[in-house]
């Protein structure tokens, strides 16, 4: 079976404990994980699983979650969703005007993720 045989995901967080929470939300979901803990490594792994669904922190090292996004956009029609813990309204229209589909802020509940997720991509099965 090759990668693209399963659906898959990339989580792109420098936070160990977030970045592990996100995987096991993912997983749960039926999605094979892969993890980045900064966006030039997350951007390799988008263009090497070409995953369903990608989650991008804004706060990283090197680049941040923006221009990762950006990158991802460029190579990709991934569904995107930013996670931030920076809640301006500055961070959001950013998030989006860089290709985000969906921003969402920090606490997040991890069934509301999921449900996200679930719906998002039956919609594009569906499609």
């Amino acid at each position: 079976m090759s990668q693209h045989d399963i659906r898959s995901a990339v989580v792109i967080e420098d936070d160990d404990g977030i970045r592990s929470l996100l995987s096991v939300v993912l997983q749960r979901a039926g999605l094979h994980v892969v993890e980045a803990s900064n966006g030039l490594d997350g951007v390799e792994a988008v263009r090497e699983h070409e995953p369903a669904v990608v989650i991008v922190d804004i706060r990283m090292p090197g680049i941040d979650g923006f221009e990762t996004t950006r990158r991802i956009r460029a190579i990709s029609n991934t569904l995107v969703i930013v996670l931030s813990a920076r809640v301006a309204d500055a961070d959001e229209v950013e998030s989006l005007a860089a290709g985000a589909d969906v921003y969402l802020p920090k606490p997040f509940r991890p069934r509301e993720l999921r449900a996200l997720i679930d719906t998002r991509l039956s919609r594009v099965h569906s499609a």
